[in-house]
């Protein structure tokens, strides 16, 4: 089973680029799910390729935030935010029940350039992770998404100059740790320990081109689950976005 996350910058632009529908076409995931779709489904007029069922949860703000799943095995429960209020107007979080685990879809609140939002990210990250020990006790937990934070120094390619930048705060790096202490498993850094592996470039002074960036997007599984992982990856040659897709495959 091939899973790919794909934070798009707004799903109507990116279909306007031609690119996301031939992505789909070639890629082909068994699951795809999207973060920043800045959409209701309403307002994206496309015909999606046969064979997959779509669902959206959209923040009450137009044109902001947003995610969908799209897949291929009908879920047995689609689950929209994280029965917070104060977290669930924004469209951030969507969970699909499968048989054998529960997938959330995330797109983590960013603190802002000033950092203005840190405190309530803070908050975000602990409640954030309580919904996914509650899901745990009914089966394991795999979550995906555009989590807004570089982990560690080798995530991200200028470190020092960041240290207390949006995305490479303690704090938000602490929030990543509470996921591995709480027994999630960073699914790429099972198969590459290296550096220079990113999925965000700013847009500016051809970062991209450079590789200058972030990695920000994520796959984590619960420790349960690792016997099932095949394969973790990062599609750093898909444009469209300023975010490339990441993925794993599942035994």
């Amino acid at each position: 089973m091939k899973l790919v996350s794909w934070n798009v910058n707004g799903i109507r632009a990116v279909l306007r680029k031609g690119i996301f529908l031939e992505y789909l076409e070639a890629e082909s995931p068994d699951i795809l799910c999207l973060q920043e779709t800045k959409a209701h489904p309403d307002d994206v007029d496309q015909l999606w390729p046969l064979g997959y069922q779509g669902h959206w949860n959209w923040a009450e703000k137009k044109g902001y935030s947003g995610t969908a799943i799209f897949t291929k095995t009908p879920p047995l429960k689609i689950t929209r935010g994280i029965g917070i209020g104060d977290h669930d107007k924004e469209g951030r979080v969507l969970t699909a029940e499968f048989a054998d685990f529960h997938l959330v879809n995330v797109y983590v609140p960013n603190s802002q350039r000033e950092l203005t939002r840190l405190p309530y990210r803070q908050t975000w990250d602990q409640d954030f992770l309580g919904y996914l020990q509650k899901l745990g006790k009914k089966k394991p937990v795999v979550f995906c998404g555009d989590l807004n934070v570089a982990h560690t120094e080798i995530d991200l390619t200028h470190p020092k100059a960041n240290a207390r930048n949006h995305g490479f705060t303690q704090e938000e790096r602490s929030g990543f740790d509470a996921f591995v202490k709480a027994g999630f498993v960073d699914t790429f850094r099972e198969f590459e320990r290296g550096g220079g592996h990113y999925t965000w470039w700013s847009p500016m002074g051809g970062a991209r081109q450079r590789n200058v960036g972030w990695r920000i997007d994520y796959f984590l599984m619960a420790a349960a689950l690792r016997p099932k992982l095949s394969r973790a990856f990062i599609q750093r040659d898909v444009m469209g976005s300023d975010h490339c897709p990441v993925g794993i495959e599942l035994t």
